[in-house]
């Protein structure tokens, strides 16, 4: 039998979360460094890494604007919304050539969004047979790769792309 060990993932499983005050995305903004896991800045929006990741390489591109929806971005922050997604699509691309994508919002907190009051939009690489048994019957989604990992892996990239 093989054991698949994910020790990160034991604070997600217990729900523990650190002590946050005010909007987590607001604070990932106001200091990119390696701690945020934020790959790529552009003049309205941000990239980072969704540390409870559905899979690998599942990134969200969050606007500097404290906004619950889309709506209430200006026409030049939605434009750089959508150049940077497809800034991120392309980094995601070179790093694991995923065969698709999922792209979404999830607004207000009925729809799934974990921050409601902040504006995200995801980004998930798809792979044919990633929901496998451990998702179906397990309950657990298998991430082969440490966020660590992945970040160093697709700033990288970003940075050989975009500078």
């Amino acid at each position: 039998m093989d054991h698949l060990y994910t020790p990160w993932r034991m604070a997600y499983i217990r729900g523990e979360k650190k002590a946050v005050e005010g909007c987590v995305f607001c604070q990932l903004a106001a200091a990119p460094d390696d701690e945020t896991r934020i790959i790529g800045l552009s003049e309205h929006v941000y990239v980072t890494l969704n540390i409870y990741p559905y899979n690998n390489g599942h990134v969200m591109v969050v606007p500097y604007e404290h906004v619950a929806s889309q709506e209430q971005l200006t026409t030049e922050a939605l434009t750089d919304l959508m150049v940077t997604t497809n800034r991120a699509l392309a980094v995601l691309r070179k790093a694991y050539n995923p065969p698709a994508f999922n792209l979404g919002a999830n607004l207000g907190a009925a729809a799934g969004a974990g921050i409601a009051e902040h504006f995200h939009f995801h980004i998930v690489p798809r792979w044919p047979g990633d929901a496998n048994f451990m998702t179906v019957v397990g309950n657990t989604r298998v991430i082969p790769d440490t966020l660590e990992n992945i970040y160093r892996e697709l700033k990288s990239i970003w940075q050989e792309l975009y500078g």
